[in-house]
């Protein structure tokens, strides 16, 4: 037993679907993220093209703020996000633009 907080994946998901909680923890952050092939810097910035080009915005609230945490500007992703609008479409890059807003102003 730890004292450690629960991941946001097992607080959201750890009840209800353990087995996605545990491969996000262990896998995804543990493995993936890990890797060296790759700094934490890009890898934010492939992750959050990869959210707004899929029109995952609910994703991107924790993931913008893991980018800044890893380096990445508030400027640099929101330069990103309208760099997207040309290839993603203007509707996606609308969406993630106020999801960046609403977290960078009120963070």
């Amino acid at each position: 037993m730890t004292d450690e907080e629960p991941s946001g994946a097992q607080q959201m998901f750890g009840d209800f679907a353990p087995a996605l909680a545990s491969f996000t923890d262990d896998v995804l952050f543990g493995q993936v993220w890990e890797r060296t092939e790759l700094s934490p810097r890009d890898r934010s910035l492939i992750t959050v093209a990869g959210l707004v080009t899929s029109g995952a915005t609910e994703q991107l609230v924790h993931h913008l703020g893991r980018a800044k945490d890893n380096g990445v500007t508030e400027q640099e992703l929101i330069e990103a996000i309208t760099h997207l609008a040309f290839y993603a479409g203007w509707p996606r890059a609308m969406s993630a633009m106020a999801v960046a807003k609403k977290l960078f102003h009120t963070g």
